[in-house]
């Protein structure tokens, strides 16, 4: 594959060449390769259908996901998170000890492989809130508690925010049907200069239907202005980690 390193940038197709933008620089490549009809039916290219059907199924299970992580996904300031989610579950799927190669599916793999995944890589909650945090789960909830803290003492504040606001989100999944579900509860605005009190969160599982489950804790920073709510950064500074998974 070609680099461009000259003043001369394109965009589009000159001849058979292709010339495209990427985060690395400008790029340049040549039209060819194999034609999709024979990919699709010359014996020799079954491996290749068979991850092409894998990548179909991790591609389509990480936009469920992604989907129902949108929530906290709007406020995290990761332009890499997509990525970083379709390759972790990738993993998954490939943890699928069920059915044969080109039959594996993430929902036949081992959900527990997306634990502890940082939704933001370059802010991570444990660099963030510096808490003695709780966790509990039961067959009918999941929850959250937090102790009472001082912000300015207890978490890693950017500049410029004047609040902060720790949520508790619990997404359903059924890969099977596509079907999606997303619960969220929020501790409210906690202003920066002002002791916080102690902080319950719990996620109703009954709300939450499906095969997988998933739940996070994310922490948003947030300058008011005259009673407007403003990002701090873009959300570049909000952190947020799956810390609990389940599959029923």
């Amino acid at each position: 594959m070609a680099k461009q390193t000259g003043v001369i940038t394109l965009n589009g197709k000159v001849g058979r060449l292709s010339f495209y933008k990427t985060q690395d620089g400008y790029l340049a490549r040549e039209k060819g390769g194999v034609s999709k009809n024979r990919i699709m039916n010359d014996a020799r290219f079954a491996r290749t259908r068979e991850n092409l059907k894998e990548f179909a199924d991790n591609a389509s299970s990480a936009k469920l996901f992604r989907d129902a992580l949108r929530p906290v996904i709007a406020k995290i300031g990761d332009r890499r998170l997509n990525l970083r989610i379709t390759q972790v579950m990738m993993k998954v799927l490939q943890s699928d000890l069920v059915n044969n190669r080109g039959e594996r599916m993430v929902r036949a793999g081992d959900w527990n492989l997306m634990g502890d995944m940082e939704l933001n890589a370059s802010s991570s909650l444990g660099s963030t809130l510096f808490l003695e945090i709780g966790y509990t789960d039961s067959p009918a909830s999941w929850g959250v508690s937090i102790p009472a803290f001082v912000p300015r003492d207890f978490v890693a504040l950017p500049k410029g925010a004047t609040h902060l606001r720790i949520t508790a989100t619990g997404v359903g999944l059924d890969f099977a049907t596509g079907g999606r579900s997303v619960q969220t509860v929020v501790s409210g605005l906690l202003p920066v200069i002002d002791p916080a009190a102690a902080i319950s969160l719990s996620v109703d599982k009954a709300l939450l239907p499906g095969t997988h489950r998933a739940f996070v804790l994310s922490v948003e920073f947030i300058q008011t202005v005259n009673g407007s709510e403003y990002s701090i950064n873009n959300g570049a500074h909000n952190a947020a980690k799956i810390v609990g998974l389940e599959q029923v």
